[in-house]
């Protein structure tokens, strides 16, 4: 067994991840990975052969990383590589899948389930059945735009049908997908509803975390999109018990996960299995349209193995300006008044660090109520108790419509030492004490 301390991961999965996929390499604790990520969602949920809504780097194998630990994924860089991307609100095709588009497809003429395709031409029926030449997407796009970016990837603007086309006519160039990546590029669809609308780019990472104990499509790793898979009428069906026990929350969409940011994941197949995907050029708090700007992106993390920290779902520490106004730092002139007022009060001080925790469930509600729970798990606190905090020293705030939140929370360090993260935490973010 090679032990590497970088590794440059171009390759991808078919959809599925779970503790049957292969992994490759084994990366030192301590070690990069260099991902060359693929757009997710469009791309793969227009394309009949793919077993999931994305599209995402083959996971890697972490050195010492088993069942029961966490690992701490330093995102260092995001780049978007694409020169120009299409997204919009979708609709799905009846007959076009058996239960879930993202997951089951199917050609509606014949029934060849996850058929070959060919494309023909450009638009909404370009991608067809090998087998019967029927339409063979489970997907329109009801309402979209095509967006390109300018050399330097600091703004995107929207373009005419007439660019649109263009585009479409030469998607993969446009695209800049890697040679392994097997989806067909969304910029086929020539889509023009929205003209002359600019955006900055902001890339993040839509996809990072590790494998999860059961199999499943990629775009389903979390609590929203994962309970479509309780009792489906499809091969990749789960139980309850194994929604609420085996996904990791890899699916984030998340818009903080960026360069600066620390994602601590939690450890459920033996390796870890470390994997990347979906990269976004930019997305406001709950990607409300359901899908945003995909793109291919250069990614660069660092990750760390945090033997014995057993976690439910994954812990993120946002760059600092990203974080809830009441969740920010205490500099060290408040922190110097704050000690001056507590003595006068006769009480103690608490010294705390910010802290998010992911909640994921079928709704925002829902997915609020397993973050709050999470923490008080893990914190050793009283649901009661969290609330409180989290009202005071924090916020909830949406990542993913229908059912991704961020929990925010200061967490007093004598806790965060307890449970090995309190290093962690005061370097991130240069604490007082």
């Amino acid at each position: 067994m090679v032990v590497e301390n970088e590794i440059y991961n171009d390759s991808y999965t078919n959809g599925i991840i779970g503790p049957h996929t292969r992994m490759i390499g084994v990366l030192a604790d301590g070690g990069r990975i260099r991902f060359l990520t693929t757009p997710g969602c469009w791309g793969p949920m227009i394309t009949p052969s793919l077993r999931g809504g994305h599209e995402v780097n083959t996971p890697v194998q972490v050195e010492n990383a088993d069942v029961g630990d966490a690992v701490v994924i330093k995102v260092e860089d995001v780049r978007v590589v694409s020169g120009a991307s299409s997204s919009g609100v979708d609709r799905w095709v009846e007959g076009a899948y058996r239960g879930d588009p993202y997951v089951a497809k199917r050609c509606p003429v014949c029934r060849e389930p996850w058929p070959e395709y060919r494309v023909e031409g450009i638009g909404d029926e370009a991608v067809r059945c090998a087998k019967c030449g029927a339409p063979a997407s489970p997907f329109r796009m009801v309402h979209g735009y095509t967006m390109v970016f300018d050399e330097a990837r600091r703004y995107g603007v929207t373009v005419s049908r007439e660019l649109a086309e263009e585009i479409a006519r030469r998607a993969r160039e446009y695209a800049r997908l890697p040679d392994k990546s097997r989806q067909v590029p969304v910029l086929i669809l020539a889509k023009a509803d929205l003209v002359g609308v600019a955006s900055r780019v902001r890339p993040f990472l839509g996809q990072l975390g590790t494998v999860p104990a059961v199999d499943i499509p990629d775009s389903h790793n979390a609590g929203d999109f994962g309970s479509f898979l309780i009792d489906a009428p499809h091969p990749y069906a789960i139980t309850r018990e194994q929604y609420e026990r085996d996904l990791t929350d890899g699916h984030l969409d998340v818009d903080s996960v960026r360069p600066g940011a620390i994602l601590i994941a939690p450890v459920k197949v033996k390796g870890a299995g470390v994997y990347a995907g979906d990269a976004h050029a930019m997305q406001g708090d709950g990607e409300v349209a359901g899908h945003t700007t995909d793109v291919v992106a250069e990614a660069t993390v660092r990750v760390e193995v945090l033997k014995g920290l057993k976690l439910e779902g994954p812990l993120l520490l946002p760059p600092e300006e990203d974080l809830p106004p009441l969740a920010k730092p205490w500099r060290k002139d408040e922190w110097i008044d704050l000690q001056s007022i507590a003595r006068k009060l006769g009480v103690e001080l608490e010294a705390s660090a910010p802290v998010q925790v992911i909640g994921s469930g079928p709704t925002i509600n829902d997915a609020a109520e397993v973050g709050f729970r999470r923490a008080a798990k893990l914190f050793g606190m009283s649901v009661e108790e969290v609330k409180n905090r989290v009202t005071i020293t924090g916020a909830v705030e949406i990542g993913r419509l229908p059912g991704i939140v961020q929990v925010t929370l200061q967490v007093p360090i004598h806790t965060l030492e307890k449970l090995g993260l309190a290093d962690i935490v005061a370097k991130h973010y240069s604490l007082p004490y």
